[in-house]
């Protein structure tokens, strides 16, 4: 049983990091839309580098890529919930019933490393050139984030929820 619970706490404690990062991102939206504003408008990366042409300067279109990053913080904060919560729900059942009710956690753990992974690292590091910005580079960020993401997600796939190694010594 401890297997299935470390499994339901990690999807859960990834259901609260992804909660407060939306959370902070809608009750504090100025601060943060300030980090999009700048790497959409690419103002702080290497002067004459050759992407410039990358650039949006559309205010509509800042807006509309961060609550486009909003909602899927958000999505993935109530996918991991959905997926903690069914977890819990099969913690005593069969390993196939427990295997099953996998769903919605995988569903919230691949959403959320693709929204950090190809939002913030692709998108913002590579294609904005994020990376060369000594004030708004979220690339160590981007990558602490989705890569405990896909740990998670890979934890909690494994399917050896129920064997009892003690007992094999």
């Amino acid at each position: 049983m401890i297997v299935r619970y470390s499994k339901i706490a990690a999807v859960l404690a990834m259901a609260l990091f992804a909660s407060l990062v939306s959370f902070g991102n809608i009750t504090d939206y100025g601060t943060n839309f300030a980090f999009v504003q700048h790497v959409f408008l690419m103002d702080t990366t290497f002067p004459g580098n050759g992407i410039m042409y990358r650039a949006i300067r559309s205010p509509v279109l800042h807006h509309a890529g961060y609550i486009g990053i909003i909602a899927l913080e958000t999505a993935t904060a109530l996918l991991c919930w959905a997926g903690g919560i069914a977890l819990w729900r099969a913690r005593r059942q069969s390993p196939r019933a427990f295997h099953r009710a996998k769903t919605w956690a995988v569903a919230g753990l691949t959403l959320g490393f693709l929204t950090w992974q190809v939002a913030f690292m692709s998108i913002g590091g590579e294609w904005f050139g994020m990376w060369m910005s000594k004030e708004w580079n979220g690339v160590p960020d981007a990558f602490r984030f989705f890569i405990t993401l896909l740990t998670v997600l890979i934890y909690v796939s494994l399917p050896y929820d129920d064997l009892d190694l003690a007992g094999d010594r």
